[in-house]
């Protein structure tokens, strides 16, 4: 069988904050180099885990954010690196306010970009690797074993079924449009 190109997938953030108006000069940011947003969540308390506190301050906020071009997933490598950069832009004192953790989404699963190794991670390029962290599976999402602490719970389910409806409308206009 020869290779093919993949499915286009969609284009999601996960974005930790402890500064809003840091957070909205990213959205900005993110918006000038991806495009425009269709969707945004709602703001969920960050309390599951000290981890980022003495670097980000707190409170620390999450939200989702998808965007509206799809993206072919071998993209996730430059936005990722796209993302450390604006996070390093949005710094004050060499310490974040703003932590970016783009990812994308396609028909089985939700894949997050990341820079650190991990045994479960596969290498893309770059120093970037693929964090396979939820797959779907009859009509819901669930966490891998790996997920992280918040993504285990049920808290994001809506936000991600949500983003899974957008993604499917924008699939089938794409093939009504090719």
């Amino acid at each position: 069988m020869q290779p093919q190109e993949p499915v286009p997938a969609k284009l999601l953030c996960g974005v930790l904050y402890s500064d809003r108006d840091k957070v909205n000069q990213a959205y900005e940011m993110l918006e000038s180099r991806w495009g425009s947003l269709d969707w945004r969540s709602k703001e969920f308390p960050f309390d599951i885990t000290d981890y980022y506190v003495k670097e980000m301050g707190s409170p620390i906020y999450r939200i989702f954010l998808s965007f509206r071009e799809l993206i072919n997933p071998r993209e996730i490598v430059q936005i990722k690196l796209e993302c450390n950069k604006i996070e390093d832009v949005l710094a004050a004192n060499g310490q974040r306010r703003v932590n970016l953790d783009p990812g994308y989404m396609d028909y089985d699963k939700v894949v997050l970009a990341s820079a650190k190794y991990a045994g479960h991670k596969i290498y893309l390029d770059d120093g970037i690797y693929a964090d396979v962290t939820l797959m779907y599976r009859k009509g819901k999402y669930h966490p891998t074993m790996w997920s992280f602490p918040d993504f285990r719970s049920d808290c994001y389910q809506g936000i991600f079924m949500y983003i899974r409806t957008l993604y499917k409308k924008q699939l089938r206009n794409v093939s009504i449009n090719s």
